[in-house]
């Protein structure tokens, strides 16, 4: 499960994939929303990539899940505020299978399926398990792994997905909510592979995005550009 010897592209190879779209997207003149959110997401990933040998995964997953969100997040047009974050990251993902006529997401669920199993049975990200932690809650909270080995077999890629975002997502609001240490012992392992594996699901996320989704509505973007004041 770790980096070595994996065709991930980076955000190098990313950005000379997406170079002609964006090009094509800006020939007609102004900020183009879908170059911007592709622009917002390889900044932080590329964040990642130069932090690679300081190993500092705390800050790694708050970047990746950052990059993540620029390309989910929508702006609510009544409310005038941030569409809330499972609603948009759910939709996003229907929008990105759809798409997805290569393939690239199903690839590297299926490439990294280990890892996908042992985070599906890693209590520590079931809020299932935090609701009342004890041994009976931890052992009901690995049903998911069950369950997925089903899901693989029938192809249900959304499911995997929603059950998969909803333990990455988790880590990240421990983090981000001040519910762990920076660089705390607890939750070493399990901080690892979320960052593994966000690692590997935003590149496949953005192969979709550049062969098929160039053209594609995203919806209003949160917070544009709007140039020096």
């Amino acid at each position: 499960m770790t980096d070595h010897h994996e065709n991930i592209p980076t955000v190098r190879d990313l950005r000379r994939c997406w170079k002609p779209h964006k090009e094509r997207l800006s020939a007609g003149g102004g900020e183009q929303p879908t170059s911007i959110r592709f622009h917002r997401a390889c900044s932080w990933i590329d964040r990642v990539e130069k932090n690679a040998e300081c190993e500092d995964y705390d800050v790694d997953l708050v970047c990746l899940w950052i990059a993540f969100n620029s390309l989910y997040g929508q702006w609510d047009e009544e409310t005038r505020e941030p569409r809330p974050d499972r609603e948009r990251w759910r939709a996003f993902v229907d929008s990105v299978l759809r798409l997805d006529e290569t393939g690239f997401v199903a690839a590297s669920l299926v490439e990294h399926k280990r890892l996908v199993m042992t985070l599906l049975e890693d209590e520590y990200l079931s809020s299932y398990f935090w609701k009342e932690p004890g041994a009976k809650r931890a052992g009901q909270s690995k049903k998911s792994k069950y369950n997925a080995q089903n899901w693989y077999i029938e192809k249900r890629w959304v499911k995997i997905l929603d059950e998969l975002l909803e333990r990455l997502y988790l880590m990240r609001c421990q983090l981000v909510h001040g519910a762990a240490t920076h660089a705390g012992k607890l939750n070493r392992t399990s901080l690892t592979r979320c960052v593994w594996m966000m690692k590997r699901l935003l590149p496949a996320f953005l192969m979709v995005w550049i062969d098929h989704g160039a053209d594609e509505d995203w919806g209003p973007i949160c917070f544009p550009p709007l140039g020096k004041p």
